[in-house]
C-alpha cells in the first residue's frame, strides 16, 4: 500500500459527513448509490504501487493512471460514515488500463468497486476533457425527484425545470443550468451511462426515470447541494400539489432578474 497524502485523507473525511446527509435524508436505502472521486491530482508521479494486489478489468485505455476513489459493490453508503475503509477504496489504473491496484481500503473479504465502476469513469474521462474542475461523481435517490420521474410532468423537460426553478429562489440560483430527465434504462447499462453523461454537457442533475438521480461537482458537498437544492425544489412543487393547489411561483421575469443578479 501507499502513503496517502494526507489532503486525499481530508477529502475522504469529508465523503463521511456527506455520507451521513445521505442516509439521514432516507436517500440510500440499504447499498443504494454509490460515489467517486478523480484523485489523480492529489498524487505525485513517483506514487506507483507495486503488483502485489493488482486486478485483472480491462478499462478505457484513456483511464489509465488515473487514481479513482470509489465505493464498493455491495457496500452501504451509511458504512462511510464510521467504517470508510471497508466500504471504499481508491484504486490506481495501470498504464495498459488493463486492470487496477487497490491502493487504500477495500478492507473486507472479496471487496469489489461498485459495479458502476465504468459509468462513474465515463463521466470522469468527460469531465477531464470538458469540464477539469469537476473531481466528484454522487449517484442517489432523492425521494421527491423520483417521484417526479414517475410524473407525467417528467416527459417535458423544460416545464419540469421551470417548475421547480420556480419554488424558490435558491433553486434557480444554486441548479442553474437545471435537471435532465433521463429516459429509463436498465442500471449498468452502456445506454444509461452514455445518456448520462450526455446530460452533462447542459444540465447539473440527471434526474434517472424512476431510479435516482445523478450529479457532478467540484467536491462531495457541492455534489450534495446540487442533488439537494433540487430535490427542495422538487419537494415544495408536490407539497402544493398535495395541498390542491397549482403553486404560482416566481415569474420567468423574476427567474431572469435572479439570473442576472447572481451571473457573476
Amino acid at each position: 500500500m501507499l502513503v496517502i497524502p494526507n489532503k486525499v485523507i481530508k477529502e475522504i473525511n469529508k465523503v463521511s459527513r456527506v455520507a451521513n446527509y445521505l442516509w439521514q435524508r432516507e436517500w440510500v436505502e440499504r447499498n443504494g448509490g454509490n460515489i467517486s472521486m478523480n484523485l489523480t491530482s492529489f498524487f505525485s508521479d513517483t506514487n506507483i504501487p507495486d503488483t502485489s494486489n493488482f486486478v485483472k478489468h480491462q478499462l478505457p485505455i484513456e483511464a489509465a493512471g488515473l487514481y479513482i476513489f470509489v465505493t464498493g459493490a455491495g457496500c452501504y453508503i451509511r458504512s462511510l460514515i464510521d467504517d470508510i475503509e471497508v466500504a471504499s477504496c481508491i484504486i490506481y489504473i495501470n498504464k495498459e488500463a488493463s486492470g487496477y491496484f487497490i491502493i487504500w481500503g477495500g478492507n473486507t473479504e472479496g471487496f469489489r468497486p461498485t459495479s458502476e465502476l465504468a459509468s462513474h469513469l465515463e463521466i470522469h474521462l468527460f469531465n477531464k476533457k470538458n469540464n477539469p474542475k469537476n473531481l466528484v461523481v454522487l449517484h442517489a435517490h432523492p425521494i421527491e425527484l423520483i417521484v417526479l420521474s414517475h410524473h407525467p410532468i417528467f416527459n417535458d423537460e423544460e416545464k419540469l425545470n421551470h417548475s421547480i426553478w420556480k419554488m424558490c429562489p435558491e433553486v434557480s440560483v444554486y441548479v442553474p443550468r437545471g435537471i435532465n430527465c433521463t429516459p429509463y434504462s436498465i442500471t449498468q447499462s452502456d445506454d444509461l451511462a452514455n445518456s448520462t453523461t450526455h446530460a452533462f454537457t447542459y444540465r447539473d442533475v440527471a434526474l434517472w426515470e424512476k431510479h435516482g438521480a445523478t450529479t457532478t461537482a467540484e467536491n462531495f458537498e457541492k455534489a450534495w447541494d446540487f442533488l439537494d437544492v433540487a430535490n427542495k425544489g422538487a419537494k415544495l412543487l408536490l407539497a402544493s400539489w398535495a395541498a390542491g393547489f397549482e403553486p404560482k411561483g416566481l415569474s420567468k421575469e423574476q427567474l431572469q432578474e435572479l439570473k442576472e443578479h447572481f451571473k457573476n
